[in-house]
């Protein structure tokens, strides 16, 4: 059966446009209560972006346009939709429009991180490879040297793999910065741990082109246009180079014995 390609079903175009929940929306349909273009519709109906949607005679108002912000996440705040875990980003931030994040912070990590409700951004960015860069300021519990940061700069086996070579900088005697084009899970946190060293703060100061710059914790700001414009460039074509530096990433590198050549 194929689709218009711009056909979205039923319940997506009405979640999206914040109405309600994918699954009210289909409690909605299921009552009679949408039409499409005034004939009543049924559970699995596909629209397309003219058609108009009205929900008990009313018409349903498309969301105006893509939401897309930094948000300076204080420690202790979680980057979760689940709105049933407390301290969950998005009834922290309570925009008035379904927003997710992309990609995530630990919660006892502080520092930028975005939300949108364009799914198909958030896809671009998490698949934009080396564009993606992701700046941080990470203080340790004991005083670097310069072993460590040529350990950090050249791959740590974590995770069944080796982080990839990156830059980092020793700004004062237990604080470092760290650029990544990675996101494996506390990635930063466990490449210290295995180095010997316990992380005590974390805070991302830039993503891409956006720097943390003066937003102040638990704050919020609208991104440019000139910001957002850069953005799109940059993803613009991650799709293909994207899925090919994943595989490769996906192998496992053969178990060695690390101690053996120390």
């Amino acid at each position: 059966m194929s689709h218009h390609p711009d056909s979205i079903r039923l319940n997506k175009a009405i979640s999206d446009s914040g109405y309600c929940s994918r699954r009210q929306a289909d409690t909605l349909i299921e009552q009679g209560k949408v039409a499409v273009n005034g004939k009543q519709s049924g559970l699995g109906d596909r629209v397309l972006p003219l058609d108009e949607i009205t929900i008990e005679g009313k018409p349903l108002k498309k969301s105006d346009s893509d939401i897309f912000i930094a948000f300076n996440k204080p420690v202790g705040i979680t980057c979760t939709t689940d709105l049933r875990v407390e301290g969950n980003i998005i009834s922290f931030i309570n925009h008035k429009e379904r927003i997710f994040p992309i990609g995530r912070l630990d919660k006892p990590s502080e520092g930028l991180i975005f939300l949108t409700n364009n799914g198909d951004i958030v896809n671009k960015i998490l698949r934009a490879g080396n564009q993606h860069e992701k700046e941080y300021i990470v203080t340790v519990d004991r005083p670097i040297n310069d072993l460590f940061l040529e350990r950090m700069r050249n791959g740590v086996p974590i995770l069944d793999t080796v982080t990839k070579k990156c830059e980092v900088t020793q700004l004062s005697r237990f604080v470092f910065k760290i650029i990544l084009v990675q996101g494996l899970n506390r990635q930063i946190r466990r490449m210290c741990e295995y180095l010997g060293y316990e992380v005590l703060a974390l805070k991302r100061i830039r993503i891409m082109n956006v720097k943390l710059d003066e937003l102040a914790p638990g704050t919020w700001r609208d991104l440019t246009q000139d910001e957002l414009s850069i953005i799109h460039k940059m993803v613009k074509d991650s799709k293909k180079t994207a899925a090919a530096s994943e595989n490769i990433e996906v192998k496992k590198p053969l178990k060695r014995n690390h101690n053996r050549n120390r």
